[in-house]
């Protein structure tokens, strides 16, 4: 259910390499989560998946879901995602990386 909820999400987005690129992870995920009104699990992934973060191409959110987490801790205020809504998202986003 969740693999299709992501899917249906990222359709709405522009064909890869016409991706909005973002000076920062946290204005990917202001966009998404505050403008556009993303539950918070899936403007993390999407900004994992879909955005190019300050001039680096993905996988910005790393190969592993600890490199993901990390990734957040640094570059997502904590007041933006929960540990728990950081965690779950960094597992999404692996398997939704590996599809």
């Amino acid at each position: 259910m969740r693999k299709l909820l992501i899917a249906i999400l990222l359709a709405g987005c522009p064909s890869s390499g016409d991706h909005e690129e973002y000076p920062s992870y946290q204005e990917c995920f202001d966009d998404h989560h505050t403008h556009e009104a993303y539950p918070v699990q899936e403007s993390i992934v999407i900004c994992c998946l879909e955005h190019p973060i300050a001039g680096m191409h993905q996988p910005v959110c790393g190969s592993t879901a600890a490199e993901c987490e990390a990734y957040l801790t640094t570059n997502l205020s904590a007041t933006s995602a929960s540990g728990t809504d950081r965690m779950v998202a960094c597992t999404d986003y692996i398997t939704q990386k590996g599809m």
